[in-house]
């Protein structure tokens, strides 16, 4: 008799194990469905005023009428964006701290840092929310050239004495700089800062001669007369500047575009990140948030899930060809 309640018990205990699981999926899709019922934090691995923070801002804004809840930028700057991504990288998968950032610590930093405390490949792709091209700048009370083709030729005449205000190591604007010296065959000396702001104050004061930044906020500083934009780094000249050559014209193949991407800790729940994709794309096609986007120069990139992690793949590999080009390595 005790065998038979032994065994009574032990197939109860396997129907409940059963349907605990049964009901996960369901669980998780209500609260997928229930998302967000608290703040969301978007965590900026680089300092504040710069594109790579102007841009999930303008998105945060517009999610938090859309969801209801507070979506709160943070700024947590440092090893080439290293920092920030290993906090979220470390953070609960529930879809509640989520990562926006430009390529370096997604698709540069693996080819770059020996030990790093996440793995890039194993982040959710979300979105790339927009990309923007990067421009060649210089300060003109420090450059008197007018020109790519004259800064060339100046470069050239003077071999290590330019130097050149970057994000960070390993940052676009640190492999943009790399790229110019293999291209034009010439040699600027790389000044690493710890985020956008930070060099183009150097740049704007003298202290540094030229930087390769995307437009999104250096455009204005162009058009106040502070910098000079020489050449943009995207395949072809922009609608927008017409007169401003693209550095291709001289340097067959020349390309950098920064993009601004979402992302998700490790094994975040399929219905969440598809529910932020969604929502981010409904908030890239409202015109108020395309016009805020424009005035940094960005393009919409938007769509699927998919369309994203196919394209974070696809820069994996062109990024590593420059790295193992110029022989980059950081420690």
């Amino acid at each position: 008799m005790r065998d038979v309640f032994a065994r009574g018990w032990v197939v109860a205990g396997r129907i409940a194990i059963g349907a605990i699981f049964g009901l996960a999926p369901l669980i998780g899709l209500a609260r997928a469905a229930d998302y967000p019922d608290h703040p969301v934090k978007i965590i900026v691995p680089f300092p504040a005023g710069g594109t790579a923070d102007a841009v999930p801002r303008i998105i945060a804004e517009w999610l938090s009428r859309k969801w209801g809840q507070p979506v709160v930028i943070e700024n947590h700057a440092g090893a080439g964006g290293n920092i920030g991504a290993e906090l979220v990288y470390k953070s609960p998968p529930d879809g509640y701290t989520l990562l926006s950032a430009p390529p370096p610590p997604l698709v540069v930093n693996q080819n770059l840092y020996a030990n790093l405390g996440f793995d890039p490949t194993k982040f959710e792709p979300i979105i790339v929310m927009a990309q923007v091209p990067n421009s060649l700048l210089v300060n003109p009370s420090k450059v008197k050239a007018n020109s790519l083709t004259e800064f060339i030729d100046f470069l050239k005449q003077h071999p290590d004495t330019v130097t050149a205000a970057t994000q960070g190591n390993g940052t676009t604007s640190h492999l943009t700089t790399e790229l110019f010296n293999l291209k034009a065959k010439v040699k600027v000396r790389n000044v690493p800062y710890r985020g956008s702001a930070p060099a183009l104050q150097d740049l704007l004061a003298g202290n540094v001669d030229m930087m390769f930044d995307n437009l999104g906020v250096s455009l204005a500083l162009v058009k106040a007369g502070k910098l000079r934009l020489l050449a943009v780094a995207s395949a072809q000249r922009l609608e927008s500047l017409p007169n401003v050559p693209a550095l291709a014209e001289k340097l067959r193949g020349f390309e950098s575009v920064a993009w601004y991407a979402i992302v998700a800790p490790p094994q975040t729940q399929k219905a969440i990140i598809e529910k932020i994709n969604a929502d981010v794309n409904e908030a890239l096609a409202d015109p108020s948030v395309r016009e805020r986007l424009k005035k940094l120069s960005a393009e919409i990139f938007g769509g699927s899930v998919a369309k994203t992690t196919q394209y974070m793949r696809e820069e994996v590999g062109r990024w590593d060809s420059v790295i193992k080009a110029a022989h980059i390595t950081l420690h």
